[in-house]
């Protein structure tokens, strides 16, 4: 039998060995990584829908900038970026991550170049996602980074991430390392989609622990204050955060949890928006009130509401999927929403038999004993005085996204104990 030599298998396998010596692995580092951030892929989409992308269907030679507000810190990070359902490749030709200064500028002493193994020009294949390289920044819990790419080529957006609350900038040519605003005059464009950015990861000394949250416009933060890091994600971040646990928003306005809207449906994402998240140990599931309310209306004309048996079998295989993945699952109750989005062309969105569906749901939420522990959102947010309908300090106005005191109150409400039981105490 042939010998094969040793200096082959430590090229081919990156063992360390020494003559004499049995094959050894290379002693892992004591850190972790764990994600601190992320906004969840969405496909674009076309004119014809009802909401505006807010989206070049093409960039060429342009960079986009955004801003991002990290859960936990860290001496090191690491961005994802997302083609997910792009039908060609994107070349990223630079990117830069840094410490904002405002407005689109950044501190001239945390500019740093990211690379992506090894080189500072990359691909995003059609349907994948890259991360880059560690790059050290110390950066604290609960600070905001600025991520700019520079996009040299004709570039179809066909992944984005459609409400990130947070302005971004999308200007002309390579401008990953200007330190003031970018500068184009009229070219310069803003928005509060991401396109590309979908993820950011830290470093942890410590044993790596976070909390996802999939959700729907209500955790994706609808009508949470612009550039204010006001989504109820947020509001538990902060009381997470000096406890070393992450909170990871998955939440994408207008999900559903049976059928495929503005997003993907909740099954078809949970692996990569939930259980492939590095350092996840649990998920908060607050879905539903869209698989209700948006048949009939123009949103879904022609659909037909759910059963509540079709919902509370999703949410079953929810919790199957994430418990045989070791994760702890926590369901939320789904919040009042009489005479939601009056005046728009959504004025249907609520019905007496949807309401009726609703307070089902949240029966069996409650009492099923499916989920390992329960957030009563609906208790928390609803009108003493008329319990179908948001009370009024904490409705945003539309009647069905809480305004930013209601995010604060939903975070106020979470049982920190309950999301990871003998690590994380109540504050």
């Amino acid at each position: 039998m042939k010998t094969v030599p040793k200096a082959y298998l430590a090229a081919m396998f990156g063992l360390a060995l020494a003559a004499g010596t049995a094959l050894t692995p290379t002693p892992a580092m004591a850190s972790e990584w764990v994600a601190t951030w992320q906004a969840s892929p969405q496909p674009t989409w076309g004119a014809d829908f009802l909401l505006p992308a807010n989206v070049p269907a093409v960039l060429h030679d342009q960079t986009v900038h955004q801003v991002a507000r990290l859960s936990l810190g860290g001496q090191r990070l690491r961005i994802v970026l997302s083609n997910a359902y792009g039908a060609a490749p994107i070349v990223v030709g630079k990117a830069t991550l840094a410490r904002p200064a405002g407005n689109g500028a950044v501190a001239a002493d945390s500019l740093r170049s990211l690379t992506f193994g090894g080189r500072e020009e990359a691909t995003v294949l059609a349907g994948a996602s890259l991360v880059s390289d560690p790059v050290a920044l110390d950066v604290p819990a609960l600070a905001q980074v600025a991520v700019s790419i520079h996009l040299p080529q004709a570039t179809a957006v066909r992944t984005f991430h459609w409400d990130g609350r947070q302005t971004a900038w999308i200007a002309p040519g390579d401008q990953t390392s200007r330190l003031a605003p970018a500068k184009g005059g009229d070219a310069v464009q803003t928005t509060t989609a991401r396109p590309l950015l979908t993820g950011i990861q830290v470093e942890s000394a410590r044993p790596a622990r976070a909390v996802v949250v999939l959700g729907d416009s209500i955790t994706d933060g609808a009508s949470a204050s612009l550039d204010k890091d006001s989504r109820w994600p947020d509001f538990l971040a902060a009381r997470l955060a000096p406890q070393g646990v992450a909170v990871v928003n998955a939440g994408i306005s207008g999900a559903r949890l049976l059928a495929d809207g503005m997003g993907v449906n909740a099954l078809a994402r949970l692996e990569r928006d939930v259980l492939a998240q590095p350092g996840a140990q649990s998920v908060i599931v607050m879905l539903g009130i869209n698989d209700i309310a948006w048949p009939g209306t123009a949103f879904a004309p022609q659909a037909s509401r759910p059963t509540l048996a079709a919902l509370t079998a999703g949410y079953r295989q929810l919790v199957a999927q994430a418990h045989a993945r070791g994760l702890r699952v926590i369901g939320a109750t789904l919040t009042p929403f009489e005479g939601a989005l009056p005046g728009t062309p959504l004025s249907n969105y609520y019905q007496l038999d949807k309401e009726a569906l609703r307070q089902r749901v949240n029966d069996w939420i409650r009492h099923s004993g499916a989920f390992d522990a329960v957030i009563d959102f609906d208790a928390a947010l609803r009108d003493p005085d008329h319990p179908t309908r948001l009370a009024a300090r904490f409705d945003s106005g539309d009647r069905l996204h809480p305004g930013d005191e209601g995010n604060r109150a939903m975070a106020q409400a979470v049982d920190l104990e309950a999301l990871l039981p003998g690590t994380v105490k109540a504050r």
